[in-house]
């Protein structure tokens, strides 16, 4: 038996219950993990809220992205090894334990200079970020962009990357600790958005030409707004709730996950692990990105 959080009805944080599970052996294509960190993100309180769209079936243990060692394999699994370190960012909920059972092909390896706590905070958002900046706008030298929640857990990621990929990146933030990581992670120009019409400020950023594209992940508040940033032919890329990373078969993922932890090791892309917490205590950890009281990503720890 191991310890893990589950969730037996939809409702707030303390839904959220600490209880024995039974890990089973991995069957084929499957390996088995002994968790170090879990990456927690505003989707899990969509799912404990029962506001996602294909939220699993009750009782169920949350979570879709962490970080473990390899202890055992299933047949026909060649990807890895026991004792190999991976990171996984799941299609399947179950990341909220100790161990967990996870298929190989959504396992990919966590290089030796990257810690697995880091691993873990970066490997869901960040692989998020990719897709954003490669394919769902191919982000180019020159570019201006329009980052909204620029210190969220995707928009942080954004802001840094397209800052080094050469662009200018203009975000919206709702708090002056949150301006100042912006301005850390890339922005150029940080708008309040809570204190000064965002629209306005862009275009007089713009000097009224506008935006290339505009990454909203907040959705009804900001969308009409966020078309009228954009250019003439702008681009409108929306994620959040329903999104999560795209790729076709595992060769573009280690592809993806190559790039993201490339960049990280490189100091390009930094994780801004804030906030860890004990994984028994998640019922806080969710209370508090639910309240909008964190910044960069939020991490669970398993006790052993």
């Amino acid at each position: 038996m191991v310890k893990a959080i589950r969730v037996h009805q939809n409702g707030g944080p303390e839904v959220l219950t600490w209880e024995d599970v039974e890990v089973p052996e991995p069957k084929e294509g499957e390996i088995r993990l002994n968790q170090k960190a879990i990456g927690l993100n505003f989707l899990d309180v969509y799912m404990r809220q029962g506001l996602y769209n294909t939220c699993p079936p009750l009782p169920y243990i949350p979570g879709m992205e962490g970080a473990g060692v390899v202890t055992a394999v299933g047949p026909g699994v060649t990807s890895c090894k026991v004792g190999d370190v991976v990171a996984y960012a799941s299609s399947k909920v179950g990341a909220y334990a100790q161990e967990r059972i996870l298929s190989a092909d959504e396992a990919v390896p966590v290089p030796s200079s990257i810690d697995p706590v880091e691993a873990a905070a970066i490997i869901f958002k960040g692989l998020t970020a990719h897709v954003l900046i490669h394919k769902g706008f191919k982000v180019e030298p020159g570019h201006t962009i329009l980052v909204h929640a620029a210190a969220g857990g995707v928009g942080y990621l954004l802001c840094q990357w397209a800052s080094a990929i050469g662009a200018t990146v203009i975000g919206t933030v709702s708090t002056e600790e949150k301006a100042v990581q912006a301005k850390e992670d890339g922005c150029e120009h940080v708008i309040l958005y809570k204190d000064e019409d965002f629209v306005e400020r862009v275009m007089e950023i713009t000097s009224g030409k506008g935006v290339e594209v505009v990454y909203d992940g907040v959705g009804k508040d900001t969308l009409n707004g966020s078309l009228a940033c954009l250019k003439k032919r702008g681009c409108m890329v929306l994620f959040g709730a329903a999104s999560e990373y795209t790729v076709d078969n595992r060769e573009e993922l280690l592809e993806a996950a190559e790039d993201l932890f490339s960049n990280v090791a490189k100091g390009v892309l930094k994780s801004r692990v804030k906030h860890k917490y004990p994984l028994s205590q998640a019922t806080q950890a969710h209370a508090a990105i639910e309240n909008r009281e964190t910044t960069g990503s939020v991490v669970l720890i398993p006790e052993s």
